[in-house]
């Protein structure tokens, strides 16, 4: 029965991790960029929820609704803004590694500025409670957490299978010059899918607001975490963002509980070293041709 609890704790912890790294991979796949300011944008989100719940009463769950259109927003406006600008660079993807770096960088100043480095932390009353089903408790926080983000994923699912613009975005995906021969707006698909992919880091940052501490260096935690992530389900791919994610949650809460917590990171680094090693393009992702 134990394993069993920590099987369904990983889940739970998975379900956001996936949420989280589905927003970064969904911008390789789309424009090639590899995202290093995913992380910090998050933290964005995290502390305008805590804002609108300390200064508003606002509930972090509630609160996506307004930073998840933010967020997009801001995602639509340094795309058209930054991107565009280094697109015809035969270092493109090495560029926005540079870009997205110094992005994540000035994001932690600002962000260092206006609340200093203190942990902070949204608190609403399930944070603390949990469910019991049989012998299996399930933390409040986290089964909410992890239900509103599969519920957003499946979202982003029916977004790209079922409307046009998610016609255009996965053409782009699949072969970006074939995709503007047919007569895609690349640049313009391109922008959506970058407010796309920030918009699930607001939700992301509204949603681990309430699970985690957070401080403005802490995204560089996170990113390392879903570069993991993203690097084992295959880069471009959300179906191996998704498996890859639920994958090592399981494996860091397992590790978590039968050596310790402080080993749990050692998971995602040595899964990121090992794929790198044996299957540099992942579970899922093609072989990349940069």
């Amino acid at each position: 029965m134990d394993w069993v609890q920590v099987v369904v704790l990983g889940l739970l912890l998975g379900g956001v991790y996936a949420m989280m790294a589905s927003g970064l991979t969904l911008l390789f796949g789309v424009m090639r960029v590899v995202n290093l300011a995913h992380a910090a944008f998050i933290l964005v989100a995290s502390y305008a929820t805590y804002v609108l719940f300390e200064n508003l009463a606002i509930d972090p769950i509630v609160s996506l609704v307004i930073t998840m259109p933010l967020m997009f927003g801001l995602g639509v406006v340094l795309y058209l803004t930054l991107f565009p600008r280094i697109e015809s660079s035969p270092r493109y993807v090495e560029m926005t590694v540079l870009l997205t770096f110094g992005l994540a960088l000035i994001v932690e100043g600002f962000l260092t500025f206006g609340f200093t480095g203190t942990f902070r932390s949204v608190r609403p009353e399930y944070a603390s409670t949990s469910l019991e089903v049989g012998e299996i408790f399930m933390p409040t926080g986290q089964l909410y957490a992890s239900l509103v983000s599969f519920g957003l994923l499946i979202g982003l699912w029916v977004v790209l299978r079922f409307t046009k613009t998610g016609t255009a975005i996965r053409a782009t995906m699949q072969n970006r010059s074939a995709a503007q021969i047919v007569g895609v707006n690349v640049r313009r698909t391109s922008a959506l899918a970058f407010g796309l992919g920030m918009a699930l880091a607001g939700a992301a940052g509204s949603l681990l607001s309430f699970l985690f501490p957070f401080f403005p260096a802490k995204h560089w935690q996170w990113i390392a975490l879903l570069l993991a992530l993203i690097v084992l389900g295959g880069m471009g791919s959300i179906k191996g963002a998704v498996i890859g994610a639920l994958l090592l949650a399981v494996a860091s809460a397992i590790v978590t509980y039968e050596v310790g917590p402080t080993w749990s990171p050692i998971t995602f680094y040595l899964t990121l070293f090992l794929i790198l090693l044996v299957r540099p393009q992942g579970l899922f992702g093609a072989k990349l041709r940069l």
